[in-house]
């Protein structure tokens, strides 16, 4: 099978930064083990493959080991790459099918803005060797259905955090979110990701993880609007609205490549 392949850089203004996602549009139906086998190959934290499904699109997300239900970055690069190639119009929104639920996207001059479930934590008890592993004991620990967050005293702290991935890797959770409130003016808090388990040590920026930390963080600092910095190696940043049961996750994306991948 051929497929239109693109990469784009997620949650940035600038190439080589932020995160990549490969965007894959297969020539015809596709099964779950092909798509797996092509986010393998590509080896970026997540591959999103779309598929037109009457007037919306199905969207599915792999990252190198296993498929996900939900993920930010992604999504914001299938929806540019569908504008960019003409599939739909700058003008109107695209609403994706996923595991999810529907998803809809919408395009406000060069923002991407991406309308989310809102997934908060509830606080946990300590998890065993999850401190010893970071390196450092959280000030907090919740659990939401995908991930444990975990909230450090410091933003440098989170910044400078060197982890033990293989320790991390026995955590049975899709990812760990790291955070702390920021020490800079225009940003609220900073944080990082961590995913072993799925084939991911450490993912660039995360914008399913900002559907956990957005209503954390809005009810510490009393917010409905904020922006936080994921301030991984390549970094990136993610603005955010609270509305209701929902999360507004806006942000820029750059393409870098487009091809045909051939099998």
């Amino acid at each position: 099978m051929q497929a239109e392949l693109h990469l784009v850089d997620a949650f940035t203004r600038s190439a080589f930064s932020g995160n990549t996602a490969g965007v894959c549009i297969p020539d015809g139906p596709a099964d779950a083990a092909w798509m797996q086998q092509v986010a393998a190959e590509l080896k970026h934290s997540e591959t999103a493959f779309i598929f037109p499904e009457g007037a919306n699109w199905n969207l599915r997300w792999f990252t190198p080991g296993k498929e996900v239900e939900l993920c930010g970055h992604a999504t914001l690069a299938a929806a540019s790459v569908l504008w960019e190639t003409g599939r739909v119009s700058r003008e109107k929104p695209i609403t994706f099918v996923t595991l999810s639920g529907t998803l809809v996207i919408l395009k406000d001059e060069d923002w991407i803005s991406m309308d989310f479930p809102a997934e908060p934590a509830v606080a946990s008890m300590p998890v065993p060797g999850l401190g010893q592993a970071l390196g450092v004991e959280p000030l907090y620990t919740g659990r939401n259905r995908f991930d444990i967050l975990v909230e450090l005293p410091l933003a440098d702290d989170v910044c400078s955090l060197e982890p033990d991935i293989n320790a991390l890797t026995a955590i049975r959770v899709r990812g760990i979110i790291v955070t702390a409130v920021s020490d800079l003016p225009d940003i609220d808090f900073v944080s990082r990701f961590f995913a072993p388990s799925v084939g991911v040590p450490e993912d660039p920026v995360t914008g399913s993880a900002h559907c956990c930390l957005a209503p954390y963080w809005g009810e510490k600092l009393k917010k409905r609007e904020m922006v936080g910095f994921q301030c991984s190696a390549r970094g990136g940043s993610v603005r955010m609205k609270l509305k209701g049961d929902r999360v507004i996750l806006e942000g820029h994306a750059v393409h870098v490549f487009s091809g045909k991948l051939l099998l």
